[in-house]
């Protein structure tokens, strides 16, 4: 999503190499979803109720692997014991990297949970990223559409197969938002709170604030989709619509029925 500097680094041949266009979508006839990893007979994610069986290769792992042995540091987990080893860079697959987020979620508030998250970004950064990235990308609209095209390769081996999409911003048509058909991270965790405060928010506040670039995400918990619209400012929390959602009760190890809204989603 970021474009710091350019080195080759040669790869072994992964699914990424293999990405396909599919069909155009009925929502939006003129555009694709890129087709990578998904290992459904149907090349596109499962059914809501159903998870998505995905085919990750070398690329994949290598990311799962890095958000995870970053996450663990905050996640509260002991060393390993004597004469074993930690997890190496291909240990971890996407199951693992969830269970990290949801350890990492355990025993703190929703600010706390973000805070971590934002910890985690900026460890994955060299020294004067945000401010080199502000100058590389000016909060314009062809930067809001550059970042939404870089946000479809690189991302979908965490939220699944995706496109960019026209928005429109104070009235100006752009291509600056992507369509997730069906969040990876939202369905594999089945939890309102890990997508509220482990995604959306931090990563709205990392672009809006580290960044300066704005940018909002609108969770659909109704089919597991979401739209990220770069060049949008991200309303206040209370006045978000995801402040009020209640739980996956069916789905989620946390859940409370019995309560209208997710409590993960209060201080």
């Amino acid at each position: 999503m970021v474009v710091l500097s350019y080195q080759v680094v040669q790869f072994p041949k992964t699914n990424l190499h293999r990405c396909l266009p599919l069909k155009p979508q009925n929502h939006n006839p003129g555009g694709s979803y890129v087709r990578c990893g998904i290992a459904e007979p149907s090349g596109q994610p499962a059914p809501m109720g159903q998870k998505t069986k995905y085919n990750d290769g070398v690329f994949e792992k290598v990311f799962m692997s890095l958000f995870a042995r970053k996450m663990e540091n905050f996640s509260g987990k002991s060393p390993p014991p004597d004469g074993k080893k930690e997890k190496g860079l291909f240990d971890y697959d996407y199951e693992s990297f969830v269970d990290v987020s949801r350890r990492v979620m355990q025993g703190r508030n929703r600010i706390q949970q973000q805070k971590v998250v934002r910890e985690v970004l900026l460890s994955m950064l060299p020294p004067g990223a945000p401010e080199q990235f502000r100058k590389l990308f000016p909060p314009t609209k062809w930067a809001a559409e550059f970042n939404a095209a870089l946000t479809v390769p690189f991302f979908h081996w965490l939220v699944g197969p995706s496109e960019v999409v026209e928005v429109e911003i104070n009235g100006v048509k752009q291509r600056s938002g992507v369509h997730i058909k069906k969040c990876r991270y939202l369905e594999n965790s089945g939890c309102v709170g890990m997508c509220v405060n482990m995604c959306k928010i931090p990563t709205q506040d990392f672009f809006t604030n580290e960044f300066g670039l704005p940018l909002t995400m609108i969770p659909n918990f109704e089919d597991m989709s979401c739209e990220m619209v770069y060049g949008q400012p991200p309303p206040p929390f209370e006045e978000d619509p995801v402040a009020k959602q209640p739980c996956f009760a069916d789905v989620c190890s946390v859940a409370n029925p019995n309560s209208s809204i997710c409590p993960k989603l209060q201080v």
